[in-house]
């Protein structure tokens, strides 16, 4: 699959651009959730609404990993390794951080065994 073959360089462009700019918001969701929902939004979130808009960033970020133009055409892989394993770790602080509901360790785990399947099948193909 080679999603960027045949795409001209202002489609390469835009798209860097685009997964970049992504990314930034992600970033920003995760390190200054309050900021960023108050500068989009005119509002204010606390408890729950702190976290989902974290996980909204580790979406985000995932989503300009994924839609960065390589040759290579791995970007799904890519996208969706960064995702599982930054939602991995964030469950893993708020579960240690005592926050945290019935699902989050099974989450967790869940997240972890994507990502080590993700990387396994990978290398297994590679080698």
């Amino acid at each position: 699959m080679q999603a960027t073959v045949g795409c001209n360089s202002t489609t390469r462009t835009l798209l860097k651009i685009a997964a970049t700019a992504e990314g930034a918001t992600g970033v920003a969701l995760v390190a200054y959730p309050l900021i960023v929902v108050r500068l989009l939004f005119a509002s204010s979130i606390s408890g729950a609404g702190v976290i989902t808009s974290r996980m909204a960033g580790i979406n985000l970020i995932a989503l300009g990993v994924a839609c960065w133009p390589k040759a290579d055409g791995h970007q799904a892989f890519y996208g969706m390794l960064t995702y599982s394993l930054l939602a991995m770790l964030y469950l893993i602080v708020l579960g240690v951080g005592g926050t945290g509901g019935i699902l989050l360790w099974p989450g967790a785990a869940a997240h972890f065994g994507l990502s080590v399947l993700l990387l396994w099948v990978r290398r297994k193909k590679q080698g």
